[in-house]
């Protein structure tokens, strides 16, 4: 009986002391913080109504893979809601967890108490979701307003895009315990941007040369865009099926590797 009760308590107490990390910055929170939380929302809407909309009145509609014919800001639109749930994601995961972790020291100290370092890297995806979470939120919001997608599919995309809020996280903490210093994210933001232009985000995969095409095929954004956009025009489930065990698998994969990295760090 013991047993089977300490798992399960450490179990609880180890969800407190993650969210115990997403409350503390909650707490740390500033008013400027919310400029960056509005810039970071506005890109993709501004990519939305310049490409999806302007260029897409020269567009025209495009036929997906699956048959359905959706015009050109449709197709757009589910990229740009992967994108952003990267970005926002991304942002908190790497800039702000290597400032922390690198020059404030601050899990030097966190580490004192009993907080293990897969929950700090848990309390920390979770506290990047919540931004995620809001950019998804207002940008599905403003998909079905534009006559983009339909409420009811709004609302299945909505976790969807957390997922993918989550995948991006899970690898941005990653790649943060490998940044040496704040120059190295020079190249990190050039890898983000070739993702955003090539993962089938304005042109249908289909569109590359076969070798292309299956490189991008394997990359997440893609599997976020593929997910996402499925959902939004309709497509049928099953498509889904692989998009999801991809991202589950590279959320799980990439925690598990963040929290190690970090106990090696933090430890030495």
């Amino acid at each position: 009986m013991v047993g089977l009760v300490l798992p399960r308590l450490a179990g609880v107490t180890g969800a407190r002391r993650s969210a115990a990390i997403a409350e503390r910055n909650l707490t740390a929170l500033r008013s400027a913080y919310w400029l960056v939380l509005v810039s970071g929302f506005l890109e993709p809407v501004l990519y939305l109504l310049s490409i999806g909309i302007g260029v897409g009145a020269l567009v025209g509609d495009l036929t997906l893979p699956g048959g359905a014919v959706v015009s050109y800001a449709a197709f757009v639109a589910p990229a740009m809601l992967a994108s952003s749930a990267m970005s926002g994601a991304l942002s908190e995961t790497t800039f702000n967890f290597f400032g922390k972790m690198k020059y404030m020291k601050l899990y030097d100290g966190v580490i004192a108490t009993p907080v293990q370092p897969f929950e700090i890297a848990l309390g920390e995806l979770g506290w990047a979701m919540a931004r995620g979470g809001l950019y998804s939120a207002a940008f599905l919001l403003i998909m079905v307003t534009l006559d983009l997608t339909t409420a009811s599919r709004a609302l299945v995309a909505f976790p969807a895009a957390v997922l993918v809020g989550f995948a991006f996280g899970a690898l941005g903490m990653t790649v943060a315990t490998l940044l040496r210093s704040w120059q190295d994210f020079d190249l990190m933001g050039s890898a983000q941007f070739t993702l955003f232009l090539f993962s089938g985000t304005f042109v249908p995969a289909e569109a590359y040369p076969a070798a292309l095409r299956w490189l991008v095929e394997l990359t997440p954004l893609y599997r976020s865009v593929h997910l996402i956009r499925g959902v939004c025009v309709g497509e049928s489930g099953w498509s889904w099926v692989l998009d999801v065990a991809y991202l589950v698998a590279l959320t799980g994969g990439m925690l598990a590797l963040a929290s190690r990295r970090m106990g090696r760090l933090l430890y030495l």
